[in-house]
């Protein structure tokens, strides 16, 4: 194989970034998928990912700077002349093809059985796990797309109902997502699989932030909502039943009589979905006066604004 830096059109002391960008680019405009009319794009793509293989793992890389690695991934072997390399006896032979590993071990290895071996097991015992090409070589890790952040804004009335909204994400994809139970103001969900998608390598997620939309009647507190409660002067004064909005729709609740403005009443479980249990809805009264003033309710005001004014 080429120099891995050739492949993908890198200098030796590019960036792992860099390596990762070339990469992308080259995977993306080699990728058999997208070339089908190219019998020599599959090729290039191999090639490619082999590259990325070296380049892409900091351990590897740093033993193909060193030239303890060729651009395959296989260890040099400069280092043994004796055992047959330059100027050695067997030099002329192949190195190690004169050596004979039947009968016996010639490495004086400890008592060690190399009867059924291949070559790359001998190798491997003696030498290390670097001189593995099986499958239990180590291999660099799978490269995957990056996520990307996206915001959805949903309602109060989308909470309760754990909805299912339609967004349609940075990429241009939509998707269909369900509001999640206990779901908060401000909070990050991750859609799995569904950021950038660059073939041949694993996709990358969504990181998808949710906001709620100001109410024109509830305030936010955890769970709880808040609502400031309009009452009208005459049920303020001899009590009885009022209708208070939810999220789910409007309820009747009896007030007793006497009830001040800044009263709060608690109506359980009609606030916003928790993973624990329903909040709870905070209702607190604000005395209504009529639009249009009644002459009795006036001259009650006066007097009694006489009467303090007296005992004054």
């Amino acid at each position: 194989m080429r120099n891995p830096y050739d492949v993908l059109g890198l200098k030796k002391g590019a960036s792992h970034a860099e390596v990762k960008k070339a990469y992308r680019k080259l995977a993306k405009t080699y990728h058999p998928d997208h070339n089908t009319n190219d019998p020599k794009a599959k090729e290039k793509f191999s090639e490619v990912n082999s590259a990325y293989e070296i380049l892409g793992d900091e351990k590897k890389r740093a033993q193909f700077d060193s030239g303890e690695i060729d651009a395959e991934g296989k260890p040099r072997f400069q280092g043994f002349e004796g055992f047959g390399g330059r100027g050695g006896p067997q030099s002329q032979s192949g190195g190690f093809e004169n050596f004979s590993f039947s009968g016996g071990n010639p490495f004086g290895s400890r008592g060690g059985n190399t009867s059924g071996m291949g070559s790359d097991d001998i190798l491997s015992q003696i030498f290390g796990s670097a001189f593995q090409t099986g499958p239990g070589r180590r291999r660099a890790q799978p490269m995957r797309g990056d996520d990307i952040k996206a915001t959805i804004t949903i309602t109060l009335e989308d909470v309760a109902a754990q909805a299912k909204k339609r967004i349609t994400l940075p990429t241009g994809r939509g998707v269909d997502v369900v509001v999640p139970k206990g779901v908060s103001d401000g909070q990050v969900i991750r859609l799995r699989g569904l950021g950038e998608d660059i073939p041949g390598v694993e996709p990358g997620d969504v990181l998808l932030t949710i906001r709620f939309a100001p109410h024109p009647r509830f305030t936010v507190e955890g769970s709880d909502l808040r609502l400031q409660l309009p009452v009208e002067i005459e049920d303020a004064v001899l009590g009885g039943p009022v209708r208070i909005p939810t999220l789910t729709g409007a309820v009747e609740m009896k007030i007793p009589p006497k009830t001040n403005s800044g009263r709060t009443f608690r109506l359980k479980g009609k606030g916003l979905p928790g993973k624990s249990g329903a909040g709870d809805l905070l209702a607190t009264v604000e005395i209504k006066l009529p639009d249009k003033m009644d002459e009795t309710l006036m001259e009650y005001a006066r007097k009694r604004r006489d009467a303090k004014a007296d005992a004054d």
